[in-house]
């Protein structure tokens, strides 16, 4: 069994124990993420994402725009009519913005990756097209979350939230945890390496490129042609190499 290829005497249907194939990949990532930047650290990205969606509510309420929700998040559903919807969308697109369109107008979600112009962008972009001018009769507010929606309870205490705030210290808690795993090398237990393993960073940054880490699950066919053009020729090379291991 220790010269097989690692759990090839599992059927497909019993091999949930590989990282690859369960759940349990998406809850280490988040994990990580967690060690990573701590209980500061995503208080700060919270706070951050929460003041862009006020400033982003309070630009647009103030220049007449309905905005279907008291409180919120980090997500806006705007009320508009079909034909403000449309002009509202073709202007977006010739920008290089895409909003969820919705049946009551269009939906925007804020998220750690933006940023105050894309905020500025966005309320320009309503001002203008949908010939808006600023009231300034609102009171501007930065929270618009019930207070008993807040979180008072304590979060992340352990210490192991604390120490991992580098790459570099990241890094080596990873091989660390990876160094406690049983593979061939260190012994003859067959245990599958990729349950934990640390890939070095160079070979990993091309997954990071813009080109495939920032690509949005819903973003419109028309701007996903090269990202299916890869699919597809990933799905014809495993068709031939399904082919020749039949031969």
């Amino acid at each position: 069994m220790a010269l097989q290829t690692r759990e090839q005497h599992i059927r497909k249907d019993k091999a949930t124990s590989n990282i690859c194939t369960a759940q349990a990949l998406l809850a280490i990532m988040a994990s990580f993420y967690a060690l990573y930047h701590g209980q500061e650290g995503l208080k700060n990205i919270s706070l951050k994402i929460h003041t862009l969606s006020s400033i982003l509510y309070n630009g647009l309420v103030n220049i007449g725009i309905k905005v279907k929700h008291k409180y919120f998040f980090d997500t806006l559903t705007i009320v508009l009519t079909e034909t403000e919807k449309e002009i509202i969308n073709r202007e977006a697109l010739s920008k290089k913005i895409n909003l969820w369109l919705t049946k009551e107008g269009v939906q925007i979600s804020i998220d750690e990756t933006t940023t105050e112009d894309d905020i500025l962008n966005l309320i320009h972009l309503f001002t203008l097209r949908l010939n808006k001018k600023e009231k300034n009769e609102k009171q501007v507010e930065l929270t618009y979350i019930p207070s008993p929606l807040l979180r008072q309870s304590p979060f992340l205490e352990s210490q192991e939230f604390k120490k991992y705030q580098t790459e570099t210290e990241m890094m080596r808690y990873i091989k660390h945890l990876e160094n406690k795993d049983l593979s061939l090398c260190h012994s003859m237990i067959a245990l599958g390496s990729c349950t934990m393993k640390l890939n070095p960073a160079s070979t990993m940054y091309p997954v990071s490129l813009p080109e495939f880490a920032t690509l949005h699950p819903f973003a419109p066919k028309n701007q996903t042609q090269g990202y299916t053009k890869i699919l597809e020729e990933f799905e014809k090379l495993f068709e031939l190499c399904e082919e020749s291991s039949r031969m």
